[in-house]
């Protein structure tokens, strides 16, 4: 199951994240590339605030890296993904944010809180490397 991912949700909830580090998008895609990779999973993650200067480059194989533009946001990306899916049930969202999980569970998705998500994502012994 592929998952979809609310960036920043998951950024407050990882140990060693923080949302004021200017960095954190691309350390999280750091994080979620050898998570996918090691579990042989795909992903797609969804952050606000369009990155300065584009992603280009951030996506790969695994994980997809989408930036809201400015005059939209993740969660609405994320409800549209969760709309337009053929089939929805075969996705995961990984959100605490409340109005998207009851909006995947509508969908019929998957949920994992994030936080959950963060500690699975940080086992391992390549994990941290």
């Amino acid at each position: 199951m592929p998952f979809l991912i609310d960036g920043h949700n998951l950024i407050g909830q990882t140990p060693g994240l923080s949302l004021s580090d200017p960095d954190d998008e691309q350390k999280l895609v750091v994080m979620l590339r050898r998570y996918l990779d090691r579990t042989r999973k795909k992903g797609a993650v969804i952050f606000d605030n369009g990155q300065p200067g584009g992603s280009a480059g951030w996506s790969n194989s695994v994980l997809e890296v989408q930036f809201a533009p400015a005059s939209g946001s993740a969660d609405a990306l994320i409800l549209n993904r969760l709309a337009k899916s053929k089939n929805p049930a075969e996705l995961v969202l990984v959100s605490d944010d409340q109005r998207l999980v009851q909006a995947a569970l509508r969908a019929r998705a998957g949920v994992r809180a994030a936080g959950d998500f963060a500690r699975d994502m940080l086992k391992g012994p390549q994990a941290l490397r």
